[in-house]
């Protein structure tokens, strides 16, 4: 069965970019991580961790009196989900109008569009066999 699309917040991308940076981590280690750029508390971050627990999003083990957190999410299916999301909401699940936006919209090198070109004959090829 297929994972359910992944939807992250803000400040769940903030934090399980920590968490990958550093897993497995405590509550201190992540908020030292992000309270530079939020300025969040121990408290808020330790909310949206156990959050980020109940919807699957990290594990949390209790070892003592510290408690480590590890992703559940890779990076990849984070991405995926926020694709997915886009496409849905922004471009109504067309494909066409959403590249299309992305390569009006970024100053693409010679190199990106060789990689671009490179990546579509890789997946007409997969899809041929």
């Amino acid at each position: 069965m297929p994972k359910p699309d992944i939807e992250l917040t803000e400040a769940e991308w903030r934090v399980i970019k920590a968490v990958w940076e550093r897993e497995p981590c405590t509550a201190p280690e992540v908020q030292g991580r992000v309270a530079p750029e939020t300025g969040w508390t121990y408290s808020t971050v330790r909310t949206l961790l156990d959050r980020m627990v109940g919807k699957g999003l990290l594990s949390a083990v209790k070892e003592g009196k510290l408690t480590w957190f590890r992703s559940r999410v890779t990076r990849g299916e984070a991405q995926e989900g926020e694709v997915r999301y886009a496409l849905r909401h922004a471009f109504d699940g067309a494909l066409t109008p959403m590249v299309q936006c992305l390569l009006d919209t970024r100053g693409l090198s010679s190199r990106d569009l060789d990689e671009l070109e490179r990546l579509l004959r890789e997946k007409r090829r997969r899809t041929e066999t």
